[in-house]
């Protein structure tokens, strides 16, 4: 099973009868809440599901987006329809770092079947799919999360794999390099890390590149078969987005979830400035 489908492969499956269960997780970090958004218009059968509220623990000392209660994100899964081995869909505005956060959640918590809309709404939109303002009532599902289905590491994991592994920074370049920071205390990064912009990952259209095209982007910036690879970026969403961008290309990856958030809010963690690890 793949990790992303696109646009006209989920209306094939709607139209074969047996559809998945559909997630918008629209969000925009520091922007509006994207309910109205969903509420204006939104794929049929799809439930919202709030990033901030329900994707996410409150924030603080585990960072700005910490991982939520698993008990209660499995709530908040079967409430939407999810069962332990129906097919999950999720999609966002098109950005893609939200619906990776949901995918992560959900294949970290156990859940074996569940892809990301390449290109999300806006794909969905551009191939012709019908959008509805009809709120679904989905039948409860039975989903029971389990977790530690990929790997996650802590900030001792992932000092330790800046050093005997790969760890990439999936932020922008200029955060990387402690440039400018708009959102956390110290400006930087964990020192070994390889900066691994996100928004590298997809095309103009903002569609993941091909698969060859992500993997050769990953050796080179040091991914290789027998080394260990972890991500981090401002809170463990883009990140989840370069762990989704990696699953495509075919290599493993670990999430430090907490991500520069967490790390920066210790003094005591060292920081590394400037354009190399």
């Amino acid at each position: 099973m793949t990790a992303i489908l696109s646009a006209s492969a989920l209306m094939d499956e709607l139209a074969a009868g047996h559809p998945p269960v559909l997630l918008d997780v629209r969000w925009q970090l520091g922007g509006p809440d994207q309910r109205p958004a969903y509420e204006a218009g939104h794929l049929p059968g799809a439930v919202y599901v709030d990033l901030d509220r329900e994707l996410a623990g409150p924030p603080g000392a585990g960072g700005r987006h910490p991982l939520p209660d698993p008990e209660e994100f499995g709530a908040v899964m079967r409430r939407a329809g999810v069962s332990a081995d129906g097919p999950v869909v999720v999609y966002d505005g098109g950005q893609g770092w939200a619906a990776a956060r949901a995918w992560w959640l959900l294949r970290w918590t156990g859940h074996p079947n569940v892809r990301v809309l390449d290109g999300g709404l806006a794909a969905w939109t551009a191939a012709g799919g019908p959008v509805t303002a009809d709120a679904p009532t989905p039948a409860e599902g039975d989903f029971k999360p389990n977790p530690g289905a990929l790997g996650l590491l802590e900030a001792d994991d992932a000092a330790a794999l800046a050093r005997t592994g790969l760890l990439l920074d999936a932020r922008a370049g200029e955060r990387y390099r402690g440039e400018v920071e708009p959102i956390d205390p110290v400006g930087g990064h964990i020192p070994g890390a390889v900066s691994a912009p996100t928004t590298e990952n997809v095309g103009p259209d903002g569609l993941f590149l091909p698969a060859e095209a992500l993997k050769a982007r990953f050796t080179e910036l040091g991914a290789a078969t027998d080394t260990p690879v972890g991500v981090y970026c401002g809170s463990g969403v883009s990140g989840a987005h370069e762990v989704l961008a990696l699953e495509v290309a075919g290599i493993p990856a670990a999430l430090y979830a907490g991500s520069w958030s967490h790390w920066s809010s210790d003094p005591q963690r060292p920081v590394a400035t400037g354009p190399n690890p």
